[in-house]
Formats: C-alpha cells, structure tokens, sequence
C-alpha cells in the first residue's frame, strides 16, 4: 500500500511514473511528427491504413496515460473494486455519450444541404375553406 511506503520510497515512485509519462509523450509527439511528414517530408499518413494506425496508436497512448495518472497518481490502484468501478462506469458512459454526440453531429453535417434546402422551401398556405365542426353561437361574424 501507498501509505505503509517512506518519503523516499513515494518520490521515487513519483519521479517513475513521471518519466513513464514524459517518455510516452515524447514518443507521441515523435509520431505524429512522422505523420504529418515534418520528419521526412515525403511520407505522410493522410489516409489509408497508415492514418488508422496513427490514430489508433495516439489513442491507445492517450489512454495509457490516463489508465496511469488516475490509477497511481489519483491512488485508484489502492482502492476497493466497488470504488474503482463507481468512478469507471460513469466514465465509460461519458465517453459513450461523446461519441453518440459526434455520430449526431456527423449526421446532422451530412444532411446539411438537404435541411438547408427544407428551411428555404416556400409553402403556399392551402385556401382558407368554410369552418367545420360546431360553431358556437355568436362567435361568428358576418
């Protein structure tokens, strides 16, 4: 446990999980350096495979570093289970939310022109006809 360990044994740790963390994003920024081809200039990762291998590198290191800061610097890692998944569901459900937003997003950009058209439509009002049902008496002028 976090709480049985001396002062130097804590720094240590600290000092650890901070050049884990530095390390991780220096090779990030490596990546998407090469990516985006200021590296070398010829090779870029715009589309196809390469660009999806980028992506899903630069996410999956986005979540080891938040799998790691909230587990030892927030101390999760020292908490009972139920505590632990109190705090990732809710989590987990922001994140679904997120994406069903984008999704929405993405669907409502797609059909921009089709709304936009719709929103500037002319509708000539149909002809005022006789009123129908029961007219109350005297409500009805001339």
């Amino acid at each position: 446990m976090a709480g049985h360990q001396t002062y130097e044994e804590q720094k240590a740790l600290v000092f650890r999980g901070l050049m884990i963390l530095g390390v991780v994003t220096i090779v990030e920024v490596i990546i998407a350096l090469f990516a985006k081809g200021h590296i070398v200039p010829s090779i870029k990762f715009t589309e196809g495979f390469g660009h999806y291998l980028y992506m899903l590198l630069m996410i999956g290191f986005s979540l080891f570093k938040a799998y790691f800061i909230i587990f030892y610097f927030m101390h999760m890692a020292y908490e009972v289970r139920s505590l632990v998944l109190s705090v990732l569901l809710p989590t987990a459900l922001l994140i679904w939310a997120i994406i069903a937003f984008f999704q929405e997003g993405s669907s409502w950009g797609a059909r921009r022109e089709q709304i936009q058209e719709k929103n500037e439509e002319v509708v000539n009002p149909a002809p005022a006809g006789k009123p129908q049902g029961y007219i109350l008496p005297g409500t009805m002028k001339g």
